[in-house]
């Protein structure tokens, strides 16, 4: 599918997968390109005379507002503090932007607003600019929040994705799709007997621990949008190797699997909001994994695969039954308005 035989926007086009790449790269990367942007990474390296920085954007817009586990407020801050945090920084200063709609009850701005600050001030942050627009009813589907963010870099050692070689593991921190889960279950009237919390939370201390600890980290990525899927197809289009995961490896809640195999879903293609994706050099590996464990965010860390020779710029997904699938990134929209 091109996105430009398109003639509009579909929800496809925001859910991490093919047709938002697509969509990035020909419509928003072709006429505004240049070797920073190219990259596409969580976000953009930048040196200024004695200093490195990582700067970073993301927009918000969760339905509902308040899920299990967390809220918008929370989200909108832990997801800007993982994207500096895997690009190797560490996050310092943080923007809040508000587009409301006429009619929100203030006591729910309030309540988005005081998780903001807790969720700040605990991952040591501050929020030191922003801005506030209001739409009239029905333009805005109650809250808009978007967060830039600021992050010292190194953080503990640089990180370059031109060292990855054939052995390196992949390691995930914890159980994914449990975001996803929490998300759908709160906006659904389906009688679920199980409850899912998510994951959210702000990764950079744990993640400052290990690239202070461990030298060995080469590349890491926080799966949201399109879940452990698209981040691993991310990792492997821009490799001249190839990844096995094992699938009995990847860590998964027990009530995540049912709610997946009730509604057909695929874990990895669900979003995460505190998880991470590593690739760590083999002989680094089980000592990165202890240290990831000792976190309380990482108590659930696996080594879920290899880099490979074989299959160069694809996953490929060793299964239970010892049978081997390729994985690709979800194709288009599975949950909307998850993050």
């Amino acid at each position: 599918m091109q996105i430009t035989n398109n003639h509009h926007i579909l929800l496809a086009h925001g859910a991490g997968g093919t047709a938002m790449r697509k969509m990035i790269e020909e419509v928003i990367v072709a006429p505004l390109g240049n070797d920073t942007l190219n990259k596409l990474g969580d976000g953009a390296r930048l040196t200024l005379p004695g200093q490195s920085l990582v700067f970073t954007t993301d927009s918000f817009v969760v339905q509902p507002p308040i899920f299990p586990g967390g809220d918008l407020g929370k989200l909108s801050v832990c997801g800007t503090i993982n994207d500096l945090a895997v690009m190797g920084a560490q996050p310092k200063f943080l923007s809040l932007s508000l587009i409301l709609e006429e009619g929100l009850p203030l006591e729910l701005l309030r309540r988005l607003v005081h998780s903001v600050a807790e969720t700040a001030q605990a991952a040591g942050v501050q929020i030191v600019t922003g801005d506030t627009k209001v739409v009239p009813h029905g333009q805005c589907d109650q809250i808009y929040v978007n967060t830039s963010g600021i992050g010292a870099y190194p953080m503990g050692h640089g990180l370059c994705a031109d060292a990855i070689v054939p052995g390196d593991a992949l390691l995930v921190s914890g159980p994914i799709g449990d975001h996803a889960i929490a998300v759908l279950i709160s906006r659904s009237d389906m009688p679920f007997e199980t409850q899912v919390q998510s994951d959210c939370a702000p990764l950079g201390e744990m993640i400052g621990s290990v690239l202070k600890q461990h030298a060995t980290v080469k590349w890491m990525r926080d799966p949201t949008r399109g879940g452990l899927a698209a981040a691993l197809s991310e990792l492997a289009s821009g490799l001249s190797f190839g990844l096995l995961v094992e699938e009995p490896m990847i860590p998964v809640h027990a009530s995540v699997k049912t709610v997946c195999e009730l509604l057909g879903y695929d874990p990895v293609h669900l979003a995460c909001e505190g998880r991470v994706l590593m690739v760590v050099e083999e002989s680094g590996a089980e000592e990165t994994l202890d240290t990831l464990r000792a976190h309380p965010l990482g108590r659930g860390a696996e080594c879920i695969g290899r880099v490979t020779e074989e299959g160069a710029g694809i996953v490929r997904v060793l299964t239970e039954s010892g049978g081997v699938r390729r994985l690709h990134r979800p194709a288009g929209e599975l949950l909307p308005r998850i993050c």
